[in-house]
């Protein structure tokens, strides 16, 4: 291993500070009603999604200090953000009235027809139905439609803490391991797929089959979990369906335009300057129509995307020590490496490190990925779509926050399906 830089040292203590910070964020939270003066410093800490970034911006600082501004500057202009702004629009555009309606009248109705209990059925569809369609429309716009959908079923008030956080391990896992039936969807496959030439049939032969498997056998424990619970409160979901079902319905030619601008964000999610051109068009269609839609989620994905942009800067001088250990390991232990190192370290950051190395068996590139894939639930940074998750779905856990903590425990059973699902099959 090279002999790390002063600035390099500095940035794995200060991603050290942040990973801490992520799991004491929901603490900042309950400081901020026990201290009520500065309740907003409390609050604006507590927020899972700004801490990447709040502690980005002090890397930058930092360089500044120790190197030069100049420096500083050089090296976050550096970095690609290209997958933070992709979040970002697609996450806006998901979420729209449209679009997310169209998907959730489509999972009732397909509810409806199923002989068993309604509610218990539309969870069931959204955490394996949706997690899949992300190999299709990718694992972000998948995570912001699932979680829209399950928001009023399963994160509500009624519903046992527990209960939510093994349904936000289940849904985080699934996603992570829902998009592997393709080649373009998971950005841990992306980062790997065109240097190791892997297309979507390979993914499906290797991946995919066995995500499935998983992905509805994690549904079908989270949905008996919960079936008592939604049964419980089973009055209280029908008036709030029948409220979203007395809303006027929106054109079919409105509704069109919204795919399609989803679509071709989809298409072009590499490239920000086509995507970002449809979101603008996007825009200005909703304030055309205004009448057919909801108010847009612009500051929930606006943090997610400080998040990841914060993980780009952070992440980018971890290499230093995580690539020697990906690069020393065996392909068993390189599995289960990949699925403890996934945790603390964005997966598709992973994932890059491993194309890098020269002569890697197939193997070992297989092994790779799937332990990073599987590991993608069990922390709000594993994966890219995790925090857009955690935006959505946190005014539905007490204290308005998602304990890290939570979601590690509640993460670890799905987890450890997708494993064996990887390694047995």
């Amino acid at each position: 291993m090279p002999h790390p830089t002063d600035m390099e040292i500095t940035a794995a203590v200060l991603f050290a500070v942040a990973l801490v910070h992520t799991f004491a964020a929901k603490q900042f939270e309950r400081l901020s009603h026990r201290y009520p003066r500065h309740a907003g410093l409390w609050h604006l800490l507590g927020e899972v999604e700004v801490v990447f970034g709040f502690w980005a911006i002090v890397l930058v600082a930092a360089m500044a200090l120790l190197a030069s501004g100049a420096e500083a500057l050089a090296y976050a202009e550096s970095r690609n953000y290209t997958e933070p702004l992709f979040v970002f629009v697609v996450m806006v555009i998901a979420a729209s009235r449209p679009v997310l309606r169209t998907v959730m009248d489509g999972v009732s109705a397909l509810a409806r027809r199923v002989p068993l209990p309604t509610e218990a059925t539309a969870v069931w569809l959204g955490l394996a139905a949706v997690p899949l369609l992300g190999s299709l429309i990718t694992e972000p716009a998948a995570m912001t439609i699932a979680a829209l959908t399950l928001a009023p079923l399963v994160f509500r008030p009624g519903i046992p803490e527990r209960a939510k956080y093994f349904a936000l391990g289940v849904l985080f896992v699934n996603i992570s391991i829902g998009g592997t039936l393709t080649s373009y969807a998971a950005p841990p496959v992306l980062m790997v797929a065109g240097t190791w030439g892997w297309d979507s049939a390979f993914m499906l032969a290797q991946f995919g089959w066995k995500a499935a498997l998983a992905v509805v056998l994690n549904a079908t424990l989270a949905t008996l979990v919960l079936a008592r619970p939604l049964r419980d409160l089973a009055d209280r979901t029908s008036r709030h369906a029948a409220a979203a079902a007395a809303e006027p319905r929106v054109p079919v030619p409105i509704v069109a335009v919204h795919v399609a601008l989803l679509a071709g964000v989809v298409v072009m999610a590499h490239h920000p300057v086509a995507f970002i051109a449809l979101f603008l068009m996007f825009l200005g269609f909703t304030q055309a129509y205004e009448r057919h839609q909801s108010p847009l989620i612009i500051k929930e994905a606006l943090l997610v995307g400080f998040f990841l942009a914060g993980l780009v800067v952070l992440g980018g001088m971890q290499r230093w020590w995580l690539q020697p250990i990906v690069g020393g390991l065996e392909p068993l232990s390189l599995f289960f490496g990949a699925l403890g190192l996934t945790a603390v370290t964005d997966n598709a950051a992973l994932t890059y490190l491993g194309s890098l190395i020269p002569g890697m068996a197939p193997e070992a590139k297989t092994m790779l990925v799937a332990g990073a894939v599987a590991g993608g639930g069990l922390t709000v940074i594993a994966n890219a779509p995790n925090p857009a998750g955690v935006a959505l779905l946190r005014p539905g856990f007490e204290d308005g926050s998602i304990g890290a903590g939570g979601l590690l425990a509640g993460a670890l059973l799905p987890t450890l399906v997708a494993a064996a699902a990887f390694l047995l099959l």
